[in-house]
């Protein structure tokens, strides 16, 4: 395999990595050779998806851990400088979502919505920042939204979060730098996953997102966990700073 285009011997964190997105881009880097922690807060699905990874031969290791709590995010950390020792990459792909009008979230919603997609990826970069500036070649991924990109009708304290991950995203990019630490963000559209299945199970919204996406289909996790993974690579090494929408041409349709 050609170094430029694999993950041989890199040490990842994926965060939300039994399901969906995470559970994809987690694979993912197994199969390009990296070993991976991921987390997850229902224990029988961290120990089912190590079972099954194990099985297949594969370095991957996980940790219980709600990281919308800052014990949480300790707990991930402590778990990756006890077990992984390094880091060459983390995802922070942990999100959620409460669809309201605006004048209906409760102050509760809203601090979880917020704690969730926003302050777990802040204090989890706080945390593991020495170990990716031990690294040479070290990337973070945040997996945003195209919501932080334009209005979809989803929640608005979603979009905003998502909307700050992208100039979290640059501020990093540029702070760090000098640590030889890249930070890019991977921005979806309807993606076919468990959080998005009851919404596309409606056939008159599928058939709006149909409408409204170039390509005709609604996406595959493993479409954002290509990308997600070349971001990491050697031959990614002159990106950062960026977001890059994985969503069929929909921010780009026009009339």
């Amino acid at each position: 395999m050609n170094a430029r285009w694999a993950l041989t011997n890199k040490k990842a964190l994926v965060t939300g990595a039994t399901k969906g997105i995470g559970k994809a881009i987690a694979a993912e880097f197994l199969a390009l050779g990296a070993e991976v922690s991921i987390v997850a807060r229902s224990e029988a699905s961290v120990a089912d998806t190590l079972t099954t990874w194990q099985q297949q031969g594969w370095m991957v290791n996980g940790v219980v851990a709600d990281v919308s709590t800052q014990a949480g995010r300790q707990a991930v950390s402590s778990h990756v400088r006890d077990t992984l020792g390094t880091l060459d990459i983390l995802v922070n792909n942990v999100g959620t979502n409460i669809r309201k009008k605006v004048v209906d979230y409760t102050v509760d919603e809203y601090a979880s919505i917020f704690q969730t997609n926003l302050d777990s990826v802040f204090e989890l970069c706080q945390l593991v920042y020495p170990l990716l500036q031990a690294s040479p070649d070290a990337s973070i991924v945040n997996i945003g939204s195209v919501a932080g990109l334009t209005a979809i009708r989803t929640g608005a304290p979603y979009g905003m979060t998502k909307a700050a991950l992208v100039q979290l995203t640059r501020a990093l990019a540029v702070e760090w730098a000098g640590d030889r630490i890249r930070v890019n963000t991977v921005a979806p559209w309807f993606i076919q996953t468990p959080l998005t299945e009851p919404l596309l199970s409606d056939p008159d919204l599928l058939d709006e997102v149909l409408l409204q996406t170039p390509m005709g289909r609604v996406g595959d996790p493993e479409d954002v966990a290509g990308l997600v993974a070349f971001l990491c690579m050697p031959s990614s090494a002159y990106i950062t700073g960026q977001c890059i929408a994985v969503d069929g041409g929909f921010t780009a349709f026009g009339f």
